[in-house]
């Protein structure tokens, strides 16, 4: 990436306050169950994005996209989503620290933030591919109001703020891993996150002789946000059944796999298959995550990869959120000694995958996959190599 501070000179005819890095963040195992408060194992990753600011005094909010070479402005005041779809993840971000500003006992830094900002953003975090670009932008940009304004927020409350900014300006219900991911990261550890209590734990990440390779379908089906969407319905609509006979049961994370197995299973007939296959995924997946960990804690990477293949299996058959591309891309490694493991990662229905691959053998995978992809697909194939790294952090 370019020097960030030179662009915002030459854009702003100013000095940049400060500036913010956000890094991306892969998930090793635990996907789709952040929302049903489950558990996650994501770490930050090596690619990030950027973000340049400096105060205005005119009630105007510049905003200007250095990789897509566009601006818009929009007043400070009134904020409500924009049809250019980046200018929500900056502009969502500042209404919900607008809400908390005008809230708080001091609501000096309000009336500040009520007079503008520039600000401009460039990344390095492929678009698309299941890295979590857009909560990396929301990350920086709430890091340096909170910076700028001195608005006195935790990591966790920021954390927060920006899931509900993706959820109102963004559209799409996500859970809190990506966000919380990409404040919260350490370099070199993984972190169990536990997303109905938040607690965490940090967990260091020694592959040995492996390293992870992110294989890139450079494909994003258009259905991705809405059945992201749907997916979160049919997990609730499992759990009100439940619900009926156990009261204790809130979220998916309550439940185990013999209360779904005796309602959900039985009622299949009536309510119909899918939403039975989607809550035995989540609830596989959160005992799945559980025991991947006490596999890192003992050294068993193989153990651990397996169970990626296993998550990689219920995403594409229960939960339904794979595609052609992403199954090529997991069925073209599954039986090679030097790949432990590899699943879809991220929202799905394109994306990447992630592969623990043994590093003497990652070229020659990488070709040889890449020559299956191509012969099965006609797209090309892109592969991210990615290392575990710091969390948000003033640059």
């Amino acid at each position: 990436m370019q020097d960030i501070r030179v662009s915002f000179q030459q854009l702003f005819n100013t000095s940049a306050s400060l500036v913010v890095q956000s890094p991306g963040r892969i998930n090793l195992i635990g996907e789709h169950t952040d929302y049903n408060n489950g558990f996650v194992l994501p770490a930050a990753i090596d690619k990030s994005v950027q973000v340049a600011i400096a105060k205005r005094t005119d009630g105007a909010i510049h905003m200007h996209a250095i990789d897509l070479q566009e601006s818009v402005i929009v007043p400070a005041v009134g904020i409500q989503p924009h049809a250019t779809s980046w200018v929500n993840y900056i502009i969502g971000v500042v209404a919900q620290v607008q809400k908390y500003s005008a809230t708080a006992s001091n609501n000096s830094a309000a009336l500040d933030l009520e007079k503008g900002f520039d600000i401009c953003i460039q990344g390095d975090i492929p678009i698309g591919a299941g890295l979590s670009s857009s909560a990396a932008v929301e990350c920086a940009v709430i890091f340096a109001l909170n910076e700028m304004y001195q608005l006195g927020l935790s990591t966790m409350q920021m954390a927060l703020m920006t899931q509900q900014s993706e959820h109102e300006f963004a559209g799409v219900k996500c859970g809190i891993m990506d966000m919380f991911a990409s404040l919260h990261g350490k370099s070199n550890q993984v972190m169990l996150l536990d997303c109905g209590s938040l607690q965490h734990h940090y967990y260091p990440l020694d592959l040995k002789e492996y390293q992870i390779v992110l294989f890139d379908t450079q494909i994003k089906h258009a259905l991705a946000s809405s059945e992201y969407n749907t997916r979160r319905l049919e997990c609730e609509q499992g759990v009100g059944i439940l619900q009926k006979k156990y009261p204790s049961i809130k979220t998916l994370r309550d439940a185990n796999k013999q209360q779904v197995d005796e309602l959900l299973k039985t009622e299949a007939t009536l309510i119909g298959t899918k939403v039975y296959n989607r809550c035995k995924y989540v609830v596989d997946e959160i005992d799945r995550v559980q025991l991947a960990v006490k596999d890192l804690l003992a050294g068993d990477i193989k153990a651990f990869g397996q169970k990626m293949y296993d998550t990689h299996e219920g995403l594409s058959k229960l939960y339904e959120v794979s595609c052609p591309e992403l199954d090529i891309l997991v069925n073209a490694v599954k039986d090679n000694p030097h790949v432990l493991g590899a699943r879809m990662m991220g929202g799905g229905f394109g994306g990447c995958t992630i592969n623990i691959i043994k590093k003497s053998e990652v070229q020659a995978i990488i070709d040889t996959v890449a020559d299956i992809y191509a012969q099965q697909t006609a797209h090309t194939l892109k592969v991210h190599q990615v290392k575990i790294a710091q969390g948000t952090h003033i640059k």
